[in-house]
């Protein structure tokens, strides 16, 4: 258990930052899924409007330092390029 002022302190803001990135992660995943179930209905449209919301989002995440930059860029790339299959076909 911490006993210094500053360490008490540290864990009350690390279980707050703990929260809030968890509420972000969680949320760029629901996008994820949205635009995953989208793809798999077959519905190209829907699919397109799902990953134009979600790719904003999943870059926030960058600048919040929940995803790595390089992450976040490879699942926009893995997701639009499904998309743009689907839309193809």
């Amino acid at each position: 258990m911490a006993n210094s002022p500053s360490a008490r302190k540290r864990i009350r803001q690390a279980e707050r930052r703990t929260a809030v990135n968890k509420a972000r992660r969680s949320r760029i995943r629901t996008y994820l899924r949205k635009v995953e179930e989208a793809i798999a209905s077959g519905d190209a449209a829907k699919a397109t409007d799902a990953l134009r919301a979600a790719q904003p989002e999943i870059m926030r995440g960058v600048t919040k330092g929940v995803l790595h930059k390089n992450t976040a860029s490879r699942k926009v790339s893995r997701l639009s390029a499904r998309v743009k299959a689907l839309a193809a076909a």
